[in-house]
């Protein structure tokens, strides 16, 4: 008979053995590879090994981030880009939908621009681009955006107006470098120029398509309204150091509407991306720049926004881009596809699991642990460069942060029946992070005195709030319950645990008029 011994053995060694079922972990020399030029983001779940992301052994430096709002998406990002700032040296242009990055950015000495709060982008800059090809870029953003595409004689006498409007200012039309008969640099004409030109074409009554040319006329001048010219002034952007001025956030939030936005990201993704190709790779430690996206919707769904092209290209430059959305419909298949690492937080909706699942393969236990994740917990998927015989989807039991997640907590126990109380599935509260929170917020259109006053309340309770209180706070800011509504249906409440909460909102309202809010939310 033989004897059995009992031994102590490496999480290395054990990553290596044949067991029934092999973890659903890489092995060490994958996670662990070179701690000393890559970023750690946790410990794997499993089988507990330390997990330092690096660009070397996947497709492309690209990444994206999913998870639904609280799930610690933001914070991520934050702590990612601190550590390759401290690993790599590496610069960040946060292109900021809601404002939620810029207190923080401030608070790490960076730079804020915050677009139609006095800062600008000539949308005609070159950025190191010869006339023609900018030319191709502005259609194919207005093809984007507007329904210009839509009109081929419209998109014609469009582009024709600004090539003619980089002529009358002495631009050569494929050459890169622009001086004039003194060799000081050219600067660039604006829309305004485009729209005087189209203007000028249309006095004298000789066009044989009138209605065309009124329309073009009209869709540009939607950007070249006074007070709403963000993009037809001289830049007050410096593009050239734009990426090589440490963390730059282009806070968006003070431009009027989505389509604005889309506009200001667009133009910096395609000068950054043409910044990127003259200067070429460089076998240089990490990258230099990293760019993210975060809630960018209209530009990361657009199979051929520049958002999917630079994933597309993949390893060609020295940056990094990080797209980061709680719907994961809203970002296109063709990234999911095409980027080097997925970071999946908790996913809530069944609609979202099969979206995720189906385009990254990972399997059913995968998808019942995404389901079940907390805050800060994450699955990754790796696309590897090369076939492995190891899982490319596995699971960080916690994103190890550089500074302390503020989280908030919403307490559902109030509005539960008993039968849900017992039940262990059914969350009794809901944790959600701070910054993600009030970038929510900004979304949903509270005001800033309303998202301070807010704040203010969740931090005078100990940073926990009971949900009556919570929705009836919404409402006082002239939310309406629809809107209210998909608001925690966003944060992860049943739809069962919704009817309970607006049936007791409508009672304590009664109870409670005229009161002042802060006394309900320190009584429930």
């Amino acid at each position: 008979m033989g004897v059995l011994e009992i031994s102590r053995i490496s999480n290395k060694s054990l990553s290596r053995r044949n067991l029934l079922v092999h973890p659903a972990e890489p092995p060490m020399e994958i996670l662990c590879r070179d701690p000393a030029n890559s970023i750690f983001v946790g410990k794997t779940k499993m089988l507990h090994v330390p997990f330092f992301w690096s660009y070397e052994n996947v497709t492309n430096p690209h990444i994206a981030v999913v998870g639904i709002s609280g799930s610690g998406k933001s914070y991520f990002i934050k702590t990612f880009l601190i550590r390759a700032s401290i690993t790599w040296n590496s610069n960040a242009v946060i292109i900021d939908w809601a404002g939620e990055y810029k207190d923080w950015v401030r608070d790490i000495g960076g730079e804020i621009l915050a677009l139609g709060k006095g800062s600008y982008i000539n949308l005609l800059d070159l950025g190191g681009m010869k006339p023609y090809n900018r030319i191709k870029q502005v259609m194919r953003t207005l093809e984007l955006l507007t329904d210009i595409g839509n009109y081929p004689e419209q998109k014609r006498l469009t582009e024709e107006a600004i090539e003619k409007a980089y002529i009358r200012d002495k631009f050569q039309m494929d050459a890169v470098e622009q001086k004039d008969e003194l060799g000081k640099p050219l600067k660039p004409p604006t829309l305004k120029n485009v729209v005087k030109i189209l203007e000028e074409k249309a006095s004298m009554g000789t066009y044989e398509f009138p209605a065309e040319l009124e329309n073009a006329i009209y869709r540009l001048k939607k950007f070249t309204k006074p007070g709403e010219d963000y993009f037809a002034r001289k830049s007050t952007i410096d593009l050239e150091k734009l990426i090589t001025s440490g963390v730059v956030d282009i806070d968006l939030s003070g431009l009027p509407d989505e389509r604005a936005r889309a506009l200001g990201a667009l133009t910096i993704l395609q000068f950054i991306k043409e910044k990127m190709r003259a200067t070429g790779w460089a076998k240089t430690k990490g990258l230099r720049l990293l760019v993210v996206l975060d809630e960018a919707w209209k530009i990361s769904k657009e199979e051929n926004s520049d958002a999917v092209m630079i994933v597309r290209e993949g390893r060609k430059y020295n940056f990094g881009m990080i797209i980061a959305s709680q719907n994961p419909t809203d970002i296109s298949e063709a990234i999911f596809s095409n980027v080097g690492t997925t970071f999946i937080l908790k996913v809530k909706f069944e609609k979202y699991l099969d979206y995720l699942q189906g385009t990254l393969n990972f399997s059913e236990f995968m998808r019942h642990e995404i389901s079940t994740l907390g805050v800060g917990q994450t699955a990754v998927n790796m696309a590897f460069t090369t076939p492995t015989p190891y899982p490319s989807t596995f699971l960080i039991d916690k994103i190890v942060g550089e500074e302390p997640s503020v989280e908030y907590f919403l307490l559902l126990e109030s509005v539960l029946t008993d039968k849900q109380k017992k039940d262990d599935t059914m969350a009794k509260s809901i944790a959600f992070d701070k910054g993600e929170f009030r970038r929510k917020l900004i979304e949903y259109g509270l005001s800033e005195e309303n998202i301070v006053n807010m704040l203010g309340l969740f931090d005078r309770n100990n940073r926990r709030m009971g949900i009556i209180a919570f929705v009836l706070l919404l409402e006082r800011t002239g939310l309406e319950r629809k809107r209210i509504a998909d608001f925690l249906q966003e944060m992860g409440i049943e739809d069962s645990v919704m009817i309970n909460i607006f049936v007791n909102v409508d009672k304590k309202r009664s109870k409670f008029e005229g009161r002042d809010i802060s006394q309900l939310v320190l009584e429930d």
